[in-house]
């Protein structure tokens, strides 16, 4: 049974900062690509950032310079670092990952940019 959890979310001023961490079982997950997406109300689910098995990531573009991704395998981990938080970026975050046997979800975690 694939599941994967998120934590980390919450309430933070503009400017502000949060890590949010997405630990992942049930898959090797060294052999997965891994996501995070977000949904703001009213809105369609966005790619933020992914990276692949190798390493490699892109973002989109309202997030380049203020998110990174990045994974520990050893922990099959995935987190995303957002600093300079802006009221846009409020949204629920999922985290996924893609691979041979399919494409997995977390449940989502809140974060609410305000002041």
């Amino acid at each position: 049974q694939v599941q994967l959890v998120e934590s980390g979310g919450g309430l933070v001023q503009p400017g502000g900062s949060l890590r949010l961490s997405c630990e992942a079982s049930g898959i090797i997950f060294s052999l997965y690509a891994t996501g995070w997406y977000r949904q703001a109300p009213g809105k369609q689910r966005e790619l933020v950032a992914r990276m692949s098995p190798g390493g490699s990531t892109n973002y989109a573009d309202s997030v380049k310079g203020r998110f990174t991704i990045s994974r520990d395998n050893a922990k099959t981990t995935v987190y995303l670092q957002m600093n300079s938080l802006k009221p846009e970026d409020t949204a629920v975050y999922y985290c996924n990952v893609v691979g041979l046997r399919g494409t997995y979800w977390g449940q989502g975690i809140q974060v609410t940019v305000s002041s």
